[in-house]
C-alpha cells in the first residue's frame, strides 16, 4: 500500500502573490512544507501537485531541485489535480497538505495516517468537522477510491477548488472519522495568507534557524507561547477564509 502526500501550491493569491516563492529562513516557502512532510516516516512519497500554467513553471521547478515528483494539472480545479496526481504516482492513500503551512509537523502527520490506517474510514481529518490543533497544521487522509468518487460527483465550484468538502459534507456517503488534540489550540495561526502571516512564520523561523526545518510543533507552541507578542502578529485574521468566500460565490445571486 503506497501513501503519497500531496502537496497543492500555485503562486496566483489574491492575498499575498507569489507567497509560495516568498523566503522564510532562507528557503522559499513551498520548500519548508516538503522538507517538513519527507520525515513522516508512514509516507512513501511526497510530491508536489500545481497548475499547468506557464506562472507556476518556477513553483514546479522549486520543488524539482529537492528531487520531488510534480505533478501539473487545472489552476482552479484542485480536486482533478489530486485526482491527476494519485493516478500518476500510483497513490492507495493520500494525505492532503497545502503549501502556505511551513510548520507542517511528521509527527502530526504520522498520527493521522495512522489513525486512518487503524479504523474503518473512508476519510481522516484532524480540522474536521471540528478543528482543535492550530491553524497550518491540517491534515487530511483518504483513499483513492474515495477522491475518485468525489471527483465523480462533486459539482459545487468550492467543492472542486477546496478538493475534500464533498466528502466531509456526506457523512451518509463516507465513513469520517477525526483526530483531536489534547487541548484546543485552533485559535493559533501559522499558515500564510497574508503579509502578517508571513511575519509571523519569519519570527519563528528565525528563532529555529540553527536546527533548519527539524523543529515540532510542540516547539512552536512552547515559543508563542513565551513570547506571545509573535502570536498577536496575526492573531486577529479568520480561519478558512478562502473557502468561506469559495462557498459565498456559489451561491446564485438573487435579484
Amino acid at each position: 500500500m503506497k501513501c503519497v502526500a500531496i502537496v497543492q501550491a500555485r503562486l496566483a493569491s489574491s492575498r499575498l502573490p507569489g507567497k509560495m516563492l516568498e523566503t522564510v529562513a532562507g528557503r522559499p516557502l513551498v520548500h519548508w512544507v516538503l522538507e517538513r512532510a519527507a520525515r513522516a516516516v508512514r509516507l512513501d512519497e511526497v510530491c508536489l501537485a500545481t497548475s499547468a500554467g506557464p506562472a507556476d513553471d518556477r513553483l514546479a521547478e522549486a520543488a524539482a531541485r529537492l528531487g520531488v515528483p510534480v505533478v501539473r494539472g487545472s489552476l482552479d480545479d484542485v480536486l482533478d489535480r489530486y485526482r491527476q496526481a494519485a493516478v500518476a504516482r500510483e497513490a492507495d492513500v493520500v494525505v492532503r497538505l497545502t503549501g502556505d503551512c511551513p510548520f507542517a509537523d511528521p509527527g502530526v502527520i504520522d498520527a493521522c495516517v495512522a489513525a486512518f490506517l487503524g479504523q474503518a474510514c473512508d476519510y481522516l481529518s484532524n480540522a474536521y468537522p471540528t478543528a482543535t490543533f492550530p491553524d497550518g497544521l491540517d491534515v487530511e487522509v483518504f483513499g483513492r477510491e474515495t477522491l475518485l468518487r468525489a471527483h465523480r460527483e462533486a459539482r459545487l465550484p468550492s467543492e472542486r477548488e477546496h478538493v475534500t468538502p464533498y466528502v466531509w459534507k456526506h457523512p451518509d456517503r463516507f465513513r469520517l472519522a477525526s483526530l483531536a488534540a489534547g487541548q484546543d489550540l485552533s485559535h493559533h495561526r501559522w499558515t500564510v495568507d497574508e503579509p502578517r502571516d508571513l511575519a509571523m512564520v519569519r519570527r519563528v523561523a528565525a528563532h529555529f534557524a540553527a536546527r533548519g526545518t527539524a523543529f515540532t510543533w510542540r516547539d512552536v507552541l512552547e515559543l508563542v507561547t513565551r513570547q506571545p507578542e509573535i502570536a498577536r502578529l496575526n492573531a486577529d485574521i479568520s480561519r478558512n477564509e478562502g473557502y468561506a468566500k469559495s462557498v459565498a460565490a456559489d451561491r446564485p445571486e438573487r435579484t
